[in-house]
């Protein structure tokens, strides 16, 4: 019986971390894939062996935490780790019904929790810090990417935004018998650099979902040491099932991701995930379990909201606040913009980008660019991001709710 349930237990994990290579994949290349900078063969290759690795250095803190610091170790038993294992995989399924990416990392932790409150031994301190974090790094996320969207992405989009290539950026050349990498010929120069650097950025952000994920796979089965001491035999689990789901489901998900590129352009979708990754790195370094997807959206979201918030600017927003709404207008606000304003404001290109018409050109200063050109919508849909977040809530709340229902009906925890 032990056997069968350690069977069915590295089943789920592997299915757990399958589904999370193969939404973690897109997530990570699909920027390079959508700009020809790499195939999806060489992205899931990359995105494999990135993720190994955030599970083997900064991925040994959330195995801890998850393995032990939420709820004591030996609380663990195989039965409780396997019901647990299959609770994620159950709100992975959810997700996939509703096309939402769910946060593994906070259904796993509302499961744990789950069983903590169930058997009386959560560590609360420990919790609270983990939700806290929740909290703030979104928030971060979010008025980070605000400030680059308001004060920084125009400039930086007319010096170094890139329209994504018709072709491949790369091709492979043989060097006296031996494969290269080289240059296509009609690649500039910086499109070659901007393909260098969304593939760099997109092994980071593969290291950081590793570092963030793997414990989502194998945590409940590291608690108990079903497979020994150490953390090789957990993390090579973790990592590898990652890669299968990479090389298998995630090429659909490159596609979409790919193919869905034009509505974010390409730098904001570097932007978003250098900042997200970022955060997520820092916090599993520091042994705290958090979605990479949910920070991912708020930058997005914050991005769009800073770009959006250039057509006003803070004089005119007190002093519509102070006089009501038309002061701004009656002021001479943005409404009645003309001149160089006119002359330089971005365009949209495929898909609703919003991009300045050449590089080098100048930009139209705050409060000098027209409210129906730099609407927050061309950069996230409200709609969507709104549902999102709700679903991000809604299930790992209801995974502690029904976590603790079962605990306390069955207690087969130690």
């Amino acid at each position: 019986m032990v056997e069968l349930l350690l069977v069915v237990g590295l089943a789920v994990a592997v299915f757990v971390g399958f589904n999370i290579g193969g939404s973690s994949t897109g997530v990570a290349f699909g920027p390079a894939v959508g700009s020809n900078s790499i195939s999806k063969f060489w992205a899931a290759a990359l995105m494999s062996g990135f993720a190994l690795l955030g599970g083997w250095t900064a991925g040994r803190e959330v195995i801890k935490t998850m393995g032990g610091r939420i709820v004591p170790a030996y609380k663990f038993t195989l039965a409780a780790s396997v019901v647990i294992l299959l609770f994620i995989g159950l709100a992975l399924l959810i997700s996939n019904l509703f096309g939402v990416p769910a946060s593994t990392s906070m259904t796993a932790v509302g499961a744990t929790a789950g069983m903590g409150v169930a058997s009386g031994t959560l560590r609360w301190e420990v919790m609270g810090g983990i939700v806290s974090w929740w909290i703030l790094a979104p928030v971060m996320a979010f008025w980070v990417c605000a400030v680059i969207g308001r004060y920084f992405y125009p400039a930086l989009a007319t010096r170094f935004g890139v329209d994504t290539s018709t072709g491949s950026i790369f091709e492979r050349r043989r060097v006296a018998g031996i494969p290269l990498v080289w240059v296509a010929e009609d690649t500039s120069r910086r499109e070659a650099i901007s393909g260098v650097l969304v593939v760099v950025i997109g092994c980071y952000m593969a290291y950081s979902a590793g570092a963030s994920n793997v414990a989502n796979a194998v945590a409940p089965l590291y608690s108990i040491q079903a497979l020994g001491e150490g953390f090789a035999f957990y993390v090579l689990i973790g990592g590898g099932a990652i890669g299968l789901g990479a090389f298998t489901i995630a090429r659909r998900t490159l596609d979409t991701v790919g193919n869905d590129l034009t509505d974010l352009p390409l730098l904001a979708a570097l932007i978003v995930e250098v900042v997200s990754a970022s955060l997520i790195t820092f916090l599993s370094l520091n042994g705290i379990p958090a979605s990479l997807a949910v920070s991912a959206t708020m930058s997005i979201v914050g991005l769009g909201w800073g770009r959006a918030t250039r057509t006003t600017t803070i004089t005119q927003a007190a002093e519509q606040a102070v006089k009501g709404d038309g002061a701004a207008q009656a002021d001479g606000g943005p409404e009645r913009v003309t001149g160089p304003a006119q002359k330089n404001k971005p365009k949209k290109t495929v898909g609703g980008a919003l991009q300045a018409d050449k590089p080098g050109e100048s930009v139209a200063p705050i409060g000098e660019e027209k409210p129906d050109e730099l609407a927050a919508s061309d950069l996230f849909d409200p709609g969507t991001t709104g549902r999102v977040i709700g679903l991000w809530i809604v299930t790992p709340s209801l995974s502690a709710a029904a976590s603790y229902l079962l605990f306390s009906v069955f207690p087969i925890y130690g």
